[in-house]
């Protein structure tokens, strides 16, 4: 994963287009999350780590021409990843097992490319275990990515023969580290020493994975449990259904704007439940750089990147690649530990917790909802939440003030889902109201908090 991933992407065949945004007629049973959609965005955010030859040679994106003998981290420590993932409040960690350069960070059987032929623990080493270990021993759920595009593989264009080895990994991968919660793929593609493209089998993947490892969830493009957010600024769609048409993203990679449009906002009547991950880095590059020492986005951006991710019906995924030493870099840590900080101090006192509350259904497509706070407090932050286990169905809202008078406005939204969370100018207020305005089926009640940071 690179910011430049949409420039190979970009080569892929066109996509069909979404549905069109408005819903006429109600479905007759909407989806909703299985119970490890719902588990994995529950966490809210998990921990991103670009580790590998780049590490070593300073790029984004090997060649796979890269000596093995280069991967050679001094003090490699996962326990120090998911000890900071821990105290900083992630609940997952996914590792790029393997990236591009089709270098493995496992002594996989299937390629010379891989930690076995490094000089690091004398060829004896595997990241992977020892990556897995350190999240059950810190209570964190693990992720493996595997890239498909592999760039040293002398039958990467060969696209049955390739195929049979990518199974091989992913069976490697699911079957000797043990529970596994999120397998994650994207659509990178390119042509092999033949000069053909690679044909993915996707649809046997995905198999695959759902026959070694049936409870994970399975994050790409296109799903088929998760999908990409469709951009990696760290920003999900304003407007997000967890419930997207299948047909308007085909396969990982598929490109067009409809189909950027459609992972950004999904569909109201999307046939199956997809909900998105927003995956963005701490740093401008997605591996290791000594010249970023000085360029990690600060506690301030990394709280509003919570605001457009977990805040916008998401799951955040924020890569922090660790240094040559094999170590989270002490920067990022301390960052990571401040945006814990900050966020437990915004959300440490629930103004509507408690209070007495009004659910007023008005007719089969609108209700509100109405807060007494007992006194007059000030709110800058309104925290929503559909109870997503029964579905998505709210499409517009407006959230209201009053202390004693006529009511204002405070904010106005479309999607609410999982959680939306709205900041606006700090407000005295004694009621607030929640007015939805339009669903897609009957509305249920919703979870409304009041906080005071703006």
């Amino acid at each position: 994963m690179t910011t430049t991933r949409r420039d190979f992407l970009a080569l892929a065949a066109t996509a069909v287009s979404p549905l069109p945004w408005r819903v006429a007629v109600r479905q007759a049973r909407r989806p909703v999350p299985t119970a490890a959609q719902l588990a994995w965005q529950q966490d809210e955010l998990a921990i991103f780590l670009h580790f590998g030859v780049n590490t070593f040679t300073d790029r984004e994106w090997g060649d796979g021409t890269e000596d093995p003998a280069i991967f050679a981290p001094a003090n490699l420590d996962p326990m120090q990843w998911a000890r900071t993932a821990r105290d900083a409040g992630f609940r997952a960690m996914v590792l790029t097992a393997k990236h591009h350069d089709g270098f493995c960070l496992w002594p996989s059987r299937t390629t010379d490319h891989s930690v076995a032929r490094s000089g690091w623990r004398n060829g004896q080493g595997d990241v992977v275990r020892l990556f897995v270990d350190a999240c059950r021993a810190h209570g964190l759920k693990s992720g493996l990515y595997c890239s498909p595009w592999d760039r040293h593989e002398p039958s990467y264009g060969d696209s049955p023969r390739y195929n049979e080895l990518f199974m091989a990994q992913i069976t490697e991968l699911l079957t000797q580290y043990g529970r596994i919660d999120e397998v994650w793929f994207d659509g990178a593609n390119g042509e092999g020493p033949n000069g053909k493209r690679q044909v993915y089998d996707w649809p046997r993947t995905f198999g695959l994975v759902k026959r070694l490892m049936p409870d994970a969830v399975i994050f790409s493009d296109a799903g088929p449990d998760i999908r990409w957010i469709g951009n990696e600024r760290g920003v999900a769609g304003d407007t997000n259904w967890s419930t997207i048409d299948p047909a308007a993203v085909p396969y990982p990679g598929a490109p067009g704007d409809e189909v950027i449009r459609a992972l950004q906002t999904g569909h109201p009547g999307g046939s199956v439940w997809r909900p998105g991950e927003t995956d963005v880095s701490i740093r401008p590059g997605w591996f290791y750089h000594p010249a970023e020492d000085a360029k990690v986005r600060t506690v301030d951006q990394l709280v509003d990147l919570y605001f457009t991710s977990v805040g916008r019906n998401s799951k955040l995924l924020l890569n922090v690649p660790p240094t040559r030493e094999g170590l989270l870099h002490d920067t990022d840590a301390a960052r990571l530990l401040g945006m814990h900080e900050r966020l437990t101090e915004i959300f440490r006192r629930d103004l509507a917790a408690g209070r007495r509350t009004a659910w007023r259904p008005a007719g089969d497509r609108q209700a509100s909802l109405e807060v007494d706070l007992g006194r007059t407090v000030t709110v800058g932050i309104a925290d929503l939440r559909e109870e997503i286990e029964r579905g998505q169905v709210i499409a517009r809202y407006l959230l209201e003030g009053s202390d004693g008078g006529a009511w204002q406005p405070l904010a106005r939204g479309s999607t609410i889902g999982f959680r939306k969370l709205d900041r606006f100018p700090p407000v005295a207020v004694r009621r607030v109201r929640l007015l939805i305005e339009e669903t897609v089926d009957t509305p249920r009640p919703v979870h409304l908090g009041l906080f005071a940071v703006g």
